[in-house]
């Protein structure tokens, strides 16, 4: 079974938003992954010296097939810093893994299969 880890910023850390309603929202689309047939895990990061640390715990947890990087961590100017260090952990630490990126959360699934061998 192919396995992707999702990376995105932790919800908890974004202020004035309903952080319990993206964290929803995520987990529903990690649910999706295993409707096609995919392992999925999450890590969520946020702009502090924690962020190499949840990271590398995450991506030590197996050898990963895709890890997708969120567009919220993507997209926000404030986060590039944040999204170079994600990119080069990954090429470090799974190296075997292709990178993938989303348009939103909940297209992360599409994200993935594009580098996932049909099957």
């Amino acid at each position: 079974m192919p396995s992707v880890l999702v990376v995105g910023y932790d919800p908890q850390a974004i202020p004035g938003i309903d952080a319990d309603a993206l964290r929803a929202a995520l987990d529903a689309e990690l649910a999706r992954f295993g409707e096609h047939g995919i392992d999925a895990g999450m890590a969520l990061v946020v702009f502090d010296g924690s962020a190499e640390e949840t990271l590398l715990a995450a991506l030590a947890e197996r050898p990963w097939d895709v890890v997708v990087v969120g567009g919220g961590i993507r997209k926000t100017e404030q986060l590039l810093p944040l999204f170079e260090q994600i990119v080069n952990l990954v090429r470090r630490h799974a190296p075997q893994a292709a990178l993938a990126f989303n348009t939103s959360g909940g297209d992360s699934v599409e994200a993935a299969r594009r580098w996932l061998p049909v099957g």
